[in-house]
């Protein structure tokens, strides 16, 4: 937890340095897409071990480990013209033939988005922060709905906007009082950050 506590703040320090970012909200809006495509790169991994058929929609030049993975790797103007002229225009227009269904959330993702950083070697120094985090790793994972929360809470939007938070020490608790079984459906049904769902899932590995 802390260490990806640590990680996001370096990454907002070196966010606030970048000429193209006005305020939290857009810095906010900028480490969405970075992270969503991270965490994408770190499930396909996943599926990709899990099921020998499963391919991932994104192109195998703009998979994360093709531009961003490398410490080393694109930086500059030219990673800055990258995301803007390459990675941007070919994720809006993704090819949906693709049968599982990701392809879609990724178009819908970066139709929705933009990249506003002005600084290619600010965006390697982002980029090279977020390889510190492995979405795989149950404690990487699990630890991020907190700090999702604790984003919204710096942004003094979360109660005016109507999301409140359950803390996790009631998500456990009412967890172990239900103690669900193998073999039950979990149903959380204002499912915000999945703190009951982690819950659970915790609950059943012990």
């Amino acid at each position: 937890m802390s260490n990806i506590s640590g990680v996001l703040k370096s990454i907002r320090d070196i966010m606030r340095q970048d000429s193209g970012l006005n305020g939290d909200a857009q810095r906010i809006e900028q480490l969405g897409w970075m992270l969503f495509l991270k965490i994408f790169s770190d499930k396909d991994k996943e599926l990709e071990l899990l099921d020998e058929s499963y391919t991932s929609p994104i192109p195998d030049e703009l998979h994360w480990e093709a531009w961003a993975q490398d410490d080393e790797g694109l930086t500059g103007d030219k990673l800055l013209e990258f995301v803007d002229r390459k990675l941007f225009p070919a994720l809006r227009n993704l090819d949906l033939t693709f049968g599982n269904g990701r392809a879609l959330i990724v178009r819908e993702v970066f139709e929705g988005n933009n990249n506003y950083m002005k600084s290619g070697i600010n965006i390697r120094k982002v980029l090279n922060k977020l390889n510190e985090i492995d979405f795989n790793l149950a404690k990487d994972r699990h630890a991020f709905g907190d700090i999702y929360e604790t984003i919204l809470k710096d942004l003094q939007s979360a109660g005016k906007s109507g999301e409140f938070y359950t803390p996790r020490a009631i998500t456990e608790l009412l967890t172990i009082l239900n103690d669900p079984k193998v073999g039950e459906k979990v149903r959380d049904t204002s499912c915000g950050t999945g703190g009951f769902l982690t819950a659970a899932i915790e609950h059943l590995k012990k």
